[in-house]
């Protein structure tokens, strides 16, 4: 996915990936990616959990709106099944 988020910054749009492999994600430079420590196959979190799965897309828009420089891993620390999430305040992605 890096590979592919670098040669889409090349044309001139900014991407951001979410990553539940880091080494590979720093080997590859993605541009903008938030790391997850969660299993294979579920970047954006449980199944049937909302809340969970917002929390990261938020945190993956507001990387990609903030980030100051190429090739951001953001590491949030959410822990698998065991962290309660709340509504994200969307009007911060601004």
């Amino acid at each position: 996915m890096g590979l592919i988020a670098r040669a889409i910054e090349r044309v001139g749009i900014p991407t951001v990936s979410i990553s539940i492999a880091r080494d590979l994600t720093a080997a590859v430079g993605a541009p903008r990616a938030v790391f997850v420590k969660w299993p294979l196959g579920h970047p954006l979190g449980e199944p049937h959990a909302p809340l969970q799965q917002r929390t990261v897309i938020f945190r993956a828009l507001h990387l990609l709106m903030h980030a100051d420089v190429p090739g951001v891993i953001d590491e949030p620390g959410y822990r698998w099944r065991r962290e309660s999430y709340e509504e994200p305040d969307w009007s911060r992605l601004a």
